[in-house]
């Protein structure tokens, strides 16, 4: 089996997280400027086994796509170009920069540390794809029960 991969894709920089073999257990991987996301997956992909690419869809309160997405949908089209292998899915990032911002705060991380955008970056990645494998869990255990 392998890796889940998650990427909070913004304007200038990017949070990247990825499970273990096993999918189950989320953890920060990096933070990049966005320049610098593309040579990094391919890379890591070549030498990691990757199953699934999730990249957060911002979207608003009344469920429409945020402006953000001018810059990220592009993204998201390299990606498929550039992994064709790899199956892409998108996951509702809303609140992930201020859940993320909190943690930092609960953690007890000092406000200088809080004021490192790329902290908030690779924490957001982490919990869109921890939200991610919530709903995989969820969605799963419903079809057993259907069943």
């Amino acid at each position: 089996m392998g890796r889940i991969l998650a990427i909070d894709y913004g304007q200038k920089r990017a949070g990247i997280a990825v499970t273990d073999e096993l999918q189950l257990i989320p953890n920060a991987l990096a933070s990049l400027h966005v320049s610098e996301v593309m040579p990094f997956l391919k890379k890591y992909i070549a030498e990691e086994k990757v199953d699934l690419i999730v990249v957060g869809e911002p979207r608003q309160m009344d469920n429409t796509l945020s402006d953000a997405e001018r810059y990220i949908g592009p993204f998201v089209k390299n990606l498929q170009k550039t992994f064709p292998q790899l199956k892409i899915e998108r996951f509702d990032e809303r609140f992930t920069s201020r859940m993320a911002f909190q943690t930092m705060i609960d953690a007890g991380i000092g406000k200088k540390a809080r004021q490192d955008k790329g902290t908030v970056d690779r924490i957001s990645a982490v919990l869109i794809l921890q939200s991610y494998l919530d709903a995989r869990s969820i969605a799963h255990n419903r079809t057993n029960l259907e069943l």
